[in-house]
Protein backbone atom coordinates (compact mmCIF):
# COMPACT_ATOMS: atom_id res chain seq x y z
CA UNK A 1 0.00 0.00 0.00
CA UNK A 2 1.12 3.35 -0.53
CA UNK A 3 2.59 5.48 1.59
CA UNK A 4 -0.23 8.39 2.00
CA UNK A 5 -2.61 5.89 1.66
CA UNK A 6 -1.15 3.42 4.49
CA UNK A 7 -1.47 6.67 6.56
CA UNK A 8 -4.95 7.82 5.33
CA UNK A 9 -6.05 4.51 6.07
CA UNK A 10 -4.15 4.75 9.88
CA UNK A 11 -5.79 8.20 10.07
CA UNK A 12 -8.87 7.30 9.39
CA UNK A 13 -8.82 4.21 11.59
CA UNK A 14 -7.48 6.50 14.48
CA UNK A 15 -10.24 9.03 14.46
CA UNK A 16 -13.00 6.13 14.73
CA UNK A 17 -11.52 4.30 17.55
CA UNK A 18 -13.95 5.68 20.56
CA UNK A 19 -10.66 4.93 22.73
CA UNK A 20 -9.16 7.56 20.89
CA UNK A 21 -12.32 9.55 21.09
CA UNK A 22 -12.89 8.85 24.53
CA UNK A 23 -9.43 10.23 25.65
CA UNK A 24 -10.11 13.31 23.52
CA UNK A 25 -12.54 14.41 25.79
CA UNK A 26 -11.65 17.05 28.26
CA UNK A 27 -12.70 19.79 30.14
CA UNK A 28 -12.68 23.57 28.55
CA UNK A 29 -10.45 26.42 29.82
CA UNK A 30 -10.47 29.68 30.61
CA UNK A 31 -7.68 31.90 28.96
CA UNK A 32 -7.16 35.54 30.08
CA UNK A 33 -4.84 38.06 28.30
CA UNK A 34 -4.17 41.41 29.90
CA UNK A 35 -1.66 43.93 28.86
CA UNK A 36 -1.25 47.46 28.57
CA UNK A 37 -3.06 49.27 25.37
CA UNK A 38 -0.97 48.95 22.54
CA UNK A 39 0.43 45.64 23.82
CA UNK A 40 -1.10 43.22 21.87
CA UNK A 41 -3.74 41.36 23.61
CA UNK A 42 -6.70 42.70 21.32
CA UNK A 43 -4.81 41.65 18.23
CA UNK A 44 -4.30 38.01 19.53
CA UNK A 45 -7.36 37.03 21.07
CA UNK A 46 -8.85 38.04 17.16
CA UNK A 47 -6.46 35.96 15.63
CA UNK A 48 -6.76 32.89 17.98
CA UNK A 49 -10.68 33.14 17.78
CA UNK A 50 -10.48 33.28 13.81
CA UNK A 51 -7.80 29.93 13.61
CA UNK A 52 -9.22 28.02 16.76
CA UNK A 53 -12.77 26.74 16.31
CA UNK A 54 -12.47 25.40 19.93
CA UNK A 55 -11.95 29.03 21.17
CA UNK A 56 -15.57 31.60 22.28
CA UNK A 57 -14.79 34.98 23.64
CA UNK A 58 -16.69 35.76 26.85
CA UNK A 59 -19.56 38.14 25.84
CA UNK A 60 -19.40 40.54 28.85
CA UNK A 61 -22.49 42.23 30.46
CA UNK A 62 -22.52 46.09 30.43
CA UNK A 63 -24.29 49.43 31.38
CA UNK A 64 -22.51 51.10 28.39
CA UNK A 65 -25.43 51.77 25.70
CA UNK A 66 -25.17 49.91 22.61
CA UNK A 67 -22.80 52.26 19.76
CA UNK A 68 -23.93 52.28 16.35
CA UNK A 69 -22.96 48.93 14.55
CA UNK A 70 -23.05 46.77 18.06
CA UNK A 71 -25.33 43.59 18.04
CA UNK A 72 -26.78 42.68 21.30
CA UNK A 73 -25.49 39.51 22.04
CA UNK A 74 -22.75 39.39 19.86
CA UNK A 75 -20.51 42.28 21.07
CA UNK A 76 -22.12 43.23 24.32
CA UNK A 77 -24.97 42.44 26.53
CA UNK A 78 -26.86 45.24 26.83
CA UNK A 79 -28.60 45.83 30.51
CA UNK A 80 -29.29 48.95 32.64
CA UNK A 81 -27.86 50.06 35.75
CA UNK A 82 -30.77 48.26 37.84
CA UNK A 83 -30.44 44.53 35.76
CA UNK A 84 -26.91 44.77 36.74
CA UNK A 85 -26.92 45.44 40.16
CA UNK A 86 -29.45 42.80 40.64
CA UNK A 87 -27.10 40.25 38.63
CA UNK A 88 -24.33 41.33 41.28
CA UNK A 89 -26.98 40.91 44.18
CA UNK A 90 -27.61 37.47 42.85
CA UNK A 91 -23.85 36.55 42.08
CA UNK A 92 -24.23 35.90 38.50
CA UNK A 93 -20.70 37.49 37.42
CA UNK A 94 -17.48 35.69 37.17
CA UNK A 95 -15.83 38.95 37.29
CA UNK A 96 -17.26 42.34 37.67
CA UNK A 97 -16.11 46.29 37.33
CA UNK A 98 -16.59 49.78 37.07
CA UNK A 99 -15.07 51.24 34.15
CA UNK A 100 -15.34 54.92 34.28
CA UNK A 101 -18.93 55.35 33.86
CA UNK A 102 -20.08 52.26 33.53
CA UNK A 103 -20.07 48.51 34.45
CA UNK A 104 -19.07 45.64 32.87
CA UNK A 105 -18.80 41.96 34.28
CA UNK A 106 -18.65 38.29 32.65
CA UNK A 107 -21.47 36.06 33.40
CA UNK A 108 -21.03 32.74 34.78
CA UNK A 109 -23.22 30.51 33.59
CA UNK A 110 -22.73 30.87 29.96
CA UNK A 111 -18.70 30.56 31.20
CA UNK A 112 -19.50 27.13 33.01
CA UNK A 113 -20.88 25.53 30.26
CA UNK A 114 -18.60 26.73 28.42
CA UNK A 115 -16.05 24.37 30.58
CA UNK A 116 -18.41 20.88 30.75
CA UNK A 117 -18.43 20.80 26.81
CA UNK A 118 -15.11 21.26 26.55
CA UNK A 119 -14.66 24.96 25.16
CA UNK A 120 -12.19 27.57 25.59
CA UNK A 121 -13.61 30.90 26.79
CA UNK A 122 -10.88 33.58 26.11
CA UNK A 123 -10.92 36.88 27.88
CA UNK A 124 -9.86 40.64 27.09
CA UNK A 125 -9.67 42.14 30.71
CA UNK A 126 -7.53 43.85 33.06
CA UNK A 127 -5.59 42.80 36.10
CA UNK A 128 -8.66 43.73 38.66
CA UNK A 129 -11.42 40.94 36.68
CA UNK A 130 -8.65 38.74 36.23
CA UNK A 131 -7.92 38.28 40.12
CA UNK A 132 -11.66 38.15 40.62
CA UNK A 133 -12.09 35.68 38.02
CA UNK A 134 -9.07 33.88 39.38
CA UNK A 135 -11.15 33.84 42.93
CA UNK A 136 -14.54 32.47 41.34
CA UNK A 137 -12.56 29.61 39.14
CA UNK A 138 -9.42 28.08 40.09
CA UNK A 139 -7.51 25.97 38.30
CA UNK A 140 -10.05 26.26 35.13
CA UNK A 141 -7.85 29.63 34.29
CA UNK A 142 -5.10 30.24 32.79
CA UNK A 143 -3.72 33.53 33.07
CA UNK A 144 -1.24 35.31 30.43
CA UNK A 145 0.38 38.87 30.51
CA UNK A 146 2.05 40.63 27.29
CA UNK A 147 4.39 42.67 27.99
CA UNK A 148 5.20 45.54 24.94
CA UNK A 149 9.08 45.13 24.58
CA UNK A 150 9.95 49.44 25.30
CA UNK A 151 7.48 52.02 27.11
CA UNK A 152 9.09 53.39 23.53
CA UNK A 153 7.48 51.04 21.38
CA UNK A 154 4.27 51.07 23.09
CA UNK A 155 3.62 54.94 22.48
CA UNK A 156 4.76 53.91 18.99
CA UNK A 157 2.20 51.83 18.40
CA UNK A 158 -0.42 53.51 20.63
CA UNK A 159 0.46 56.51 17.95
CA UNK A 160 0.43 54.17 14.64
CA UNK A 161 -2.93 53.14 15.44
CA UNK A 162 -4.36 56.26 15.06
CA UNK A 163 -7.81 55.86 16.61
CA UNK A 164 -6.94 58.20 19.31
CA UNK A 165 -5.53 62.13 20.68
CA UNK A 166 -2.21 62.70 22.30
CA UNK A 167 -4.51 63.49 25.11
CA UNK A 168 -5.75 59.80 25.19
CA UNK A 169 -2.70 58.54 24.53
CA UNK A 170 -0.88 60.48 27.31
CA UNK A 171 -3.56 59.07 29.79
CA UNK A 172 -2.90 55.34 28.48
CA UNK A 173 0.70 55.39 28.71
CA UNK A 174 0.19 56.69 32.64
CA UNK A 175 -2.14 54.32 33.45
CA UNK A 176 0.63 51.16 31.85
CA UNK A 177 3.06 51.40 34.24
CA UNK A 178 0.18 50.70 36.88
CA UNK A 179 -1.05 47.88 34.82
CA UNK A 180 2.41 46.46 34.23
CA UNK A 181 2.98 46.46 38.28
CA UNK A 182 0.69 43.60 38.19
CA UNK A 183 2.75 40.75 36.05
CA UNK A 184 3.95 38.49 38.28
CA UNK A 185 0.43 37.52 39.70
CA UNK A 186 0.22 35.77 36.09
CA UNK A 187 0.85 32.33 35.05
CA UNK A 188 2.67 32.82 32.12
CA UNK A 189 4.41 36.31 31.08
CA UNK A 190 5.32 37.06 27.39
CA UNK A 191 7.18 39.84 25.60
CA UNK A 192 5.64 40.82 22.08
CA UNK A 193 8.64 41.80 20.08
CA UNK A 194 6.57 40.18 17.23
CA UNK A 195 3.11 39.58 16.90
CA UNK A 196 3.23 36.23 15.12
CA UNK A 197 6.34 34.75 17.26
CA UNK A 198 3.58 36.18 20.06
CA UNK A 199 0.82 34.40 19.03
CA UNK A 200 2.41 30.99 18.42
CA UNK A 201 3.82 31.27 22.34
CA UNK A 202 0.06 32.33 23.23
CA UNK A 203 -0.68 28.49 21.14
CA UNK A 204 2.03 26.78 22.72
CA UNK A 205 0.64 27.51 26.29
CA UNK A 206 -2.80 26.90 25.35
CA UNK A 207 -1.57 23.41 23.97
CA UNK A 208 -0.02 22.34 26.86
CA UNK A 209 -2.93 23.48 28.76
CA UNK A 210 -5.15 21.45 27.21
CA UNK A 211 -3.68 18.46 28.13
CA UNK A 212 -3.15 19.32 32.01
CA UNK A 213 -4.46 15.85 33.89
CA UNK A 214 -7.37 17.30 35.49
CA UNK A 215 -8.68 18.50 32.02
CA UNK A 216 -8.57 15.43 30.40
CA UNK A 217 -12.25 13.89 31.58
CA UNK A 218 -11.81 10.62 29.98
CA UNK A 219 -8.41 9.38 31.92
CA UNK A 220 -9.92 8.39 35.03
CA UNK A 221 -12.80 5.45 33.31
CA UNK A 222 -9.19 4.79 30.58
CA UNK A 223 -7.05 3.80 33.22
CA UNK A 224 -9.64 2.32 35.07
CA UNK A 225 -10.11 -0.47 32.27
CA UNK A 226 -6.93 -0.36 31.36
CA UNK A 227 -5.83 -2.25 34.64
CA UNK A 228 -8.91 -4.12 35.23
CA UNK A 229 -7.91 -5.80 31.43
CA UNK A 230 -4.56 -6.68 32.59
CA UNK A 231 -3.16 -10.53 32.66
CA UNK A 232 -3.41 -11.77 36.57
CA UNK A 233 -0.39 -11.73 38.43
Amino acid sequence: MPLDVAAGAKATAHMADPTNSQLRRRRGLLIVLSSPSGAGKSTISRMLLESDPHITLSISATTRPMRPGEVEGVDYHFVDEAEFQRMVREGEFAEWAPVFDHHYGSPQAPIKAALREGRDVIFDIDWQGTQQLHAAMGEDLVRVFILPPSMKELDRRLHERGTDSDEVIAGRMQRAAAEISHWAEYDYVLINEDMDECLREVRSILDAERLKRWRQAGLVSFVRDLVASSPAQ
